[in-house]
């Protein structure tokens, strides 16, 4: 009996340890995806740089796919511009080192001086890389 209760011991600490990890890690990515979303609202060029990465594939709801260079160009120069932007209803999904995110993209996008209502479903694909830190490198926009 004192074995199986040790057993059971062992087994919900373990369980509880690694909740807490995985609440740890989503608070992370939690993080990194409202940083990028203030980044492109406030048109932070050097945040922006910070969390994509190198290889980013970046999709937008047209069936444009850019890279990270013309991702971050189009923000700099006001092309894809914004008096709002959130994430609602997010969902992460930890596998390893990889999270797979999905939210929906609300925003206020600017045309000019036109505000253009955006409502879009999103998907992100962060990676924790070598230094600790989770970079953007996949995103994907559709519509619903």
């Amino acid at each position: 009996m004192k074995k199986a209760t040790l057993v059971i011991s062992f087994l919900c600490l373990f369980s509880g340890y690694a909740a807490a990890a995985a609440t740890s890690a989503e608070q992370e990515v939690a993080q990194a995806v409202d940083h990028l979303t203030q980044a492109m609202l406030h048109k932070d060029i050097p945040q922006l740089q910070a969390l994509a990465a190198e290889n980013l594939t970046y999709g937008h709801s047209s069936g444009n796919i850019q890279d990270k260079k013309a991702f971050i160009a189009d923000i700099e120069t006001g092309k894809s511009a914004f008096k709002t932007l959130e994430m609602q209803n997010q969902k992460i999904t930890l596998s390893g080192d990889v999270a797979l995110v999905r939210n929906h993209f609300s925003a206020q996008a600017l045309k000019g001086t036109e505000v253009v209502p955006t409502e879009i479903e999103n998907f992100q694909i962060w990676q924790k890389q070598k230094n600790g830190k989770w970079l953007l490198i996949g995103r994907q926009a559709f519509r619903f």
